[in-house]
């Protein structure tokens, strides 16, 4: 068996991990059988006898000692538990008395070593001591031959499955962390998708749709300038653009909507179209009552998404809202009278646009809500938006008085 330079053992006699509270009872069980085998054997010979092999076991007590400080280590240095085995094996012979000890010898053995090595220790303790009983028996006991070879054989089969059993076992723990990492990494990367198609659904209904409405306005102010109201066009354009600055940081602040997270609903619903529609009519209905923070705050977004198209695309004279008290539920519809078009017919997103219906869709129906779009060429528009209701504490936010059916 090869060494690395510091003189440990090669890859196939590394050491084992380290039985833990087993480990202290074998090398407490080889202490005590050492020295009840040294009183039987010092008993039962003469001193000249004696001196011998009361030094060989202690040296093989030192030797021992070695082997299992390096293997709590876990260092294993091979010559070392090749003369430990060796000794042994000359004082188990020599001294059968001794002959109980290769119980601790042979577990120590398997735990130091792996491979071939561990079986070659333990075979060779198995067969001193066979050898050694035999000699005690007077040569004539076969059972004492054979006895200490059957031991080993099934000591070694029971370690042997104790051992797949920690092995398998390891490698399920193993799988089972894999697993964990897999999932912790793909719940990660499905949280950051999510994060990012929330971001950009507040970019959109916020940022996106205004900086498009000023454009507009500044592109008829430019159209009719130096004509009174052009300048009207430009301080309008001028008040948006200073809402979408303000909107812009309540991004960087946890995405909140200043001015349009605290007040009634219903009159956070009408300021949001107020920003794109010059002119809207709300209605509720129903009895008001409090809706949680984020029921709110996707109704405030679907209102400014879906006032955002009008101001764009509708060429609407007239639009509504109407906001509608269920007992498990709240609605929110948003018309105009404007050109409508064919829901179906709607191209995917693109960098030209495109995002606002499904923006909105997507906030509704993440918190389980329906939503859908009723129009065709023509005839208008209807967002229709309903969203669940659960039992809450009611809120400062929502208990101020409510106004309905206010131009």
């Amino acid at each position: 068996m090869p060494e690395s330079p510091n003189g440990t053992a090669s890859r196939a006699a590394a050491f084992r991990p380290t039985l833990g509270p087993i480990d202290a009872v074998v090398h407490l069980s080889f202490a005590v059988l050492m020295v009840a085998s040294g009183v039987r054997y010092v008993l039962r010979h003469s001193p000249a006898d004696n001196l011998w092999t009361v030094a060989l076991a202690a040296a093989v007590c030192v030797l021992y000692a070695v082997v299992a400080v390096l293997a709590k280590r876990r260092q294993p240095w091979l010559l070392w538990m090749v003369a430990l085995v060796l000794a042994w094996a000359v004082l188990v012979i020599a001294a059968p008395s001794f002959a109980w000890c290769s119980f601790a010898l042979f577990f120590l053995s398997r735990a130091a070593f792996s491979g071939w090595i561990a079986y070659l220790a333990a075979g060779l303790t198995a067969i001193a001591t066979a050898i050694g009983l035999f000699r005690l028996s007077g040569d004539t006991d076969v059972a004492m031959l054979l006895g200490p070879i059957a031991a080993a054989v099934l000591l070694t089969l029971v370690y042997d499955r104790i051992e797949q059993d920690a092995a398998l076992q390891r490698r399920l723990h193993a799988d089972v962390s894999q697993a964990q990492e897999r999932l912790a990494a793909s719940e990660r990367a499905a949280g950051i998708t999510a994060e990012r198609e929330r971001v950009s659904r507040e970019i959109h209904d916020t940022v996106t749709q205004g900086l498009a409405s000023s454009l507009l306005l500044l592109e008829a102010a430019q159209r009719s300038w130096p004509e009174e109201g052009a300048k009207a066009e430009v301080q309008k354009a001028g008040t948006l653009l200073r809402q979408n600055l303000a909107d812009t940081r309540s991004l960087v602040h946890e995405l909140s909507a200043p001015g349009l997270e605290n007040g009634p609903l219903p009159q956070a619903l009408e300021q949001a179209a107020r920003q794109y529609l010059g002119s809207v009519i709300l209605h509720v209905t129903g009895d008001p009552r409090p809706v949680p923070d984020e029921v709110r705050h996707a109704l405030v977004r679907v209102t400014q998404s879906a006032a955002a198209n009008i101001k764009l695309h509708a060429h609407a004279e007239h639009a509504s809202l109407t906001l509608g008290f269920l007992p498990g539920a709240v609605t929110l519809d948003v018309f105009d009278d404007g050109r409508g078009f064919d829901p179906a017919a709607v191209p995917p997103p693109s960098e030209k646009g495109g995002y606002g219906l499904r923006a909105m869709r997507q906030r509704v129906e993440r918190l389980g809500g329906v939503f859908s779009v009723e129009s065709s060429p023509g005839e208008g528009t209807v967002v229709a938006a309903q969203l669940p209701l659960p039992v809450m504490e009611p809120s400062r936010a929502n208990q101020a008085p409510i106004k309905k059916d206010t131009p």
